[in-house]
């Protein structure tokens, strides 16, 4: 269930009825070992706060960032066992009224930020104060970051050589053979295998449920007796176990993009969705070329569109661009587009080129960075250890096979890469959790902001509805028509208009309300 975060680039992606209970004890109540070690690890870090200094790449960051770390236990069962350090930044409230620099603002506490993955850092997330859509928050609110266990320098997970994370050219069949299954199938396992090589016993403790725990310690070592957090794309579904297992410690919430919490659908069948949702994302993005045709001559309709690209894909797979593109590239690419309509004017630009005879601007765009090899490969360590860990999925390779050839009929853009992504979870050697029946009824927890733009295809609209259905007095603010990943801050003054509202003064519509969509991307016509 991998999505981008809204400051970082973009990354490639994120049947059995499970029961519904939490891991620490009976159903709606965080009793257990890892409850009372978290309630240890949490007065811990109250106790000891954090020694804020100077970023270790502080000559890089704009003025006023700091950086440290806090200290959680590997393992929450045994808070007095083996810690690992938790990276984290702030930029501290400016009290400055962006729009009267004479006014003061009262400081409202910590806003914690999670941009998703799993595995993407959070770490640079204070510097969005900067941002104009950003200042009336930043004047409130102390902004942090953190890199999640994993993540980054916080114990840093790792499943293979970074030197050989990056293979391309790659292939990417819509419709594979079974000798390419074959080959895949054996790479999963030999992915998980050095998962469990490079990580060992550890390797169990990285989920979501202990990424929700570290969240209550976090709060405690900023001195915060209850927590304002923004998660967005996957950042939403362990805030929402958070929300389940701590609602007393909650002043307030905002869910961006929010992924199905339905512990049925955690992860195999959210995975499921998300690739028959990018389907109908890539039908919006041929839609989009083909009405500026005048600019890329790609076509008049989206099928026109779709035999560019399948032609583009044919070529790449005889003759890779630059030595380095070839059509699991491409697909990457395009993929990305799906994420942010930002993306499309320069990604269309770039197959119009290749097409007419000029590969360079795809080879720029496509072809894998190098210098980000360690950094993408922790990420993908991290993103397959929690999803992995955090819920059973099917052993059967019948299973998968079954599904997604099925699936692959309607909605063959992204189906089959999204497998070979999460297929690891297949061979996993550390024990699984059961995901945590995220449900707080009437007056167990303040209210929640939670936004979903309808045509999302990375947290497709549902898992909104879901969330909303199982929080009690959510509120759901929807961009219609609309299918960007990541509305906080973005373009829409509607819904940004909404989040100022309820983090600066704890104001929230009815149930639900809708914001128009934002405009289209202009197309970018070639220098």
């Amino acid at each position: 269930m991998r999505a981008a975060a809204l400051y970082t680039a973009a990354g490639s992606l994120l049947l059995t009825a499970l029961a519904a209970a939490p891991a620490d004890g009976t159903p709606g109540t965080p009793i257990g070992p890892e409850a009372r070690g978290t309630a240890v690890a949490a007065a811990r870090a109250a106790a000891r706060g954090v020694d804020f200094g100077a970023c270790a790449d502080a000559q890089d960051m704009p003025g006023g960032m700091e950086c440290g770390t806090v200290r959680v236990p590997l393992d929450y069962a045994r808070p007095q066992g083996r810690q690992i350090e938790l990276a984290v930044s702030r930029v501290r409230a400016t009290q400055r009224d962006p729009h009267n620099s004479k006014r003061k603002v009262p400081r409202q506490g910590a806003l914690l930020h999670n941009p998703g993955g799993p595995g993407a850092s959070g770490l640079h997330f204070p510097l969005v104060g900067l941002l104009p859509e950003w200042k009336r928050i930043a004047a409130a609110y102390d902004l942090v970051g953190y890199s999640p266990r994993g993540v980054g320098t916080s114990a840093p997970l790792s499943c293979q050589d970074p030197a050989r994370f990056f293979k391309g050219p790659a292939q990417a069949p819509a419709h594979p053979s079974e000798a390419y299954k074959r080959e895949r199938i054996a790479r999963a396992k030999a992915y998980a295998r050095g998962c469990a090589q490079r990580s060992g016993s550890a390797l169990r403790h990285y989920h979501s449920l202990n990424n929700a725990r570290d969240l209550d310690v976090l709060r405690a070592a900023l001195g915060e007796r209850k927590l304002t957090f923004m998660g967005s794309s996957y950042g939403t579904y362990f805030g929402a176990l958070y929300a389940t297992l701590f609602p007393s410690h909650v002043r307030r919430m905002v869910f961006d993009s929010a992924v199905n919490p339905d512990p049925a659908q955690v992860w195999y069948r959210n995975n499921l969705a998300q690739s028959a949702a990018f389907e109908g994302r890539w039908s919006d993005l041929k839609e989009w070329i083909a009405e500026h045709h005048d600019v890329y001559g790609l076509g008049t309709t989206a099928d026109e569109v779709q035999r560019g690209y399948d032609r583009a894909r044919a070529r790449l797979a005889a003759e890779p661009a630059g030595g380095e593109v070839g059509p699991a590239q491409l697909q990457n690419l395009f993929l990305q587009a799906g994420y942010y309509d930002d993306y499309w004017p320069a990604r269309a630009r770039a197959l119009s080129a290749y097409l007419k005879g000029d590969p360079q601007p795809l080879a720029d765009l496509a072809a894998p960075q190098r210098e980000t090899a360690a950094e993408a490969e922790n990420a993908s360590a991290v993103y397959t250890a929690v999803e992995c860990n955090d819920a059973p999925w099917p052993t059967d390779w019948a299973v998968w096979d079954r599904d997604n050839t099925r699936l692959a009929r309607v909605a063959p853009f992204e189906t089959w890469a999204n497998v070979w992504m999460n297929l690891p979870c297949a061979y996993w050697p550390a024990p699984r959790q059961r995901p945590l029946d995220v449900r707080t009824g009437p007056g167990e927890l303040p209210p929640t902001l939670i936004l979903a733009a309808e045509r999302d295809a990375a947290a497709p609209y549902e898992g909104a509805l879901e969330l909303q259905r199982r929080l009690s007095g959510a509120v759901l603010v929807t961009e219609r028509d609309a299918g960007a990943h990541g509305l906080m801050g973005g373009p829409n003054a509607c819904v940004n208009g909404y989040v100022d509202a309820y983090l600066l003064e704890g104001r929230l519509p009815g149930r639900r309300a809708a914001c128009a969509p934002r405009p289209e991307p202009k197309p970018v016509v070639a220098p």
